[in-house]
């Protein structure tokens, strides 16, 4: 199985188009996971280098993010500004999108409204979707989520269980028949290490966070090993650390204590080792 790293443009929102794609070229990633600017003119110039490395690498990896300004709309509402982005979003030809997919206060039957909104999405322009596991979604916790996925067999997930852990106050210690259910689900990693009490540990590679770096690792082999049991071709992982206010800061100054573009390279050369 192949497994791609995919380069983050979260944190990268001040560099240009050019400078943003020339990086990820030169540092080893073979795809980028983008929730892409609202400005035209950084998405026209995006989309150009982003088609001429395709040219020459039809598998380079493209991943959308299909994230939805905060609102209070109705459901109705709701679903009729899915349905605008998605279709904006899939005139790009992406490999996938990654949703993050309805609310942790609307219902059961709001949200599976909603992800019945993105099953009929995926087949009208055969673009697959996957749901990230993150807080204020449908996703936020471990428990609540299995319910969906015994209604909904062939949902896909983005595996980031660093908002398990938050919403949980653990290392989901008593959880593993819930992540056993979970981990057939998930189709592309987010690798970042959280804690109990953050979404993002400090820095993976300073020795206090071993311990919880090693948890997650064991989370990501079992991701990795169910797909190389099932012949999978290619299996996609973004190191997702992001900048503040995940990554912590300085107070007064705002400075953050972490360089967040040499700790994702940390987190790819980690993985590739210790995952094959």
């Amino acid at each position: 199985m192949n497994i791609k790293y995919i380069c983050p443009h979260w944190g990268s929102e001040k560099a240009t188009a050019g400078e943003f794609v020339e990086r990820v070229q030169n540092n080893g990633y073979e795809g980028i996971e983008i929730n892409l600017p609202r400005q035209a003119d950084f998405c026209r110039d995006f989309m150009q280098k982003v088609d001429k490395i395709r040219q020459e690498d039809p598998h380079f990896t493209l991943i959308l993010q299909h994230i939805l300004s905060p609102q209070t709309a109705n459901i109705a509402d709701f679903i009729t500004e899915i349905k605008r982005y998605w279709l904006y979003l899939a005139a790009f030809e992406p490999t996938c999108i990654n949703s993050h997919t309805g609310k942790d206060y609307f219902t059961f039957d709001e949200n599976s409204r909603i992800l019945e909104v993105y099953e009929q999405l995926s087949q009208q322009t055969g673009i697959p979707v996957y749901h990230e596991i993150h807080r204020g979604r449908f996703s936020f916790h471990a428990p609540s989520l299995v319910p969906y996925l015994q209604r909904f067999p062939s949902l896909s997930l983005v595996g980031d269980f660093s908002h398990f852990c938050v919403v949980s106050e653990s290392l989901l210690e008593g959880q593993e028949a819930f992540i056993e259910q979970i981990i057939p689900h998930i189709k592309h990693i987010h690798a970042r290490v959280g804690s109990q009490q953050a979404s993002q540990v400090s820095d993976p590679a300073a020795p206090e966070w071993q311990p919880h770096l090693h948890r997650f690792l064991g989370w990501w082999k079992q991701m990795v090993a169910y797909h190389r049991q099932r012949a999978t071709d290619t299996f996609t992982i973004t190191p997702e650390f992001g900048p503040s206010p995940y990554m912590p800061a300085l107070p007064f100054t705002q400075q953050p204590i972490g360089n967040q573009w040499e700790i994702n390279l940390f987190m790819k050369d980690f993985l590739r080792k210790n995952l094959g």
